[in-house]
């Protein structure tokens, strides 16, 4: 697995599904909530498995 998820989109994935799982955990959004599962391990990983199907990434270029 390549590396595919920059700096901000990490940041963004993690807060977002940390958010969701806590509202989850609380009962404020109900079991979908446990969605933010998704976001939060492609943040923590760096990898998004959608990313390569549609050929993007947000990691920046290495030189």
């Amino acid at each position: 697995m390549k590396a595919n998820v920059g700096g901000i989109d990490r940041i963004l994935r993690i807060t977002i599904g940390l958010v969701l799982v806590a509202l989850a955990v609380t009962g404020t959004v109900g079991p979908w909530g446990w969605i933010g599962l998704v976001p939060l391990a492609t943040g923590a990983l760096g990898f998004c498995p959608l990313y390569p199907l549609f050929g993007f990434s947000s990691c920046p270029l290495k030189k």
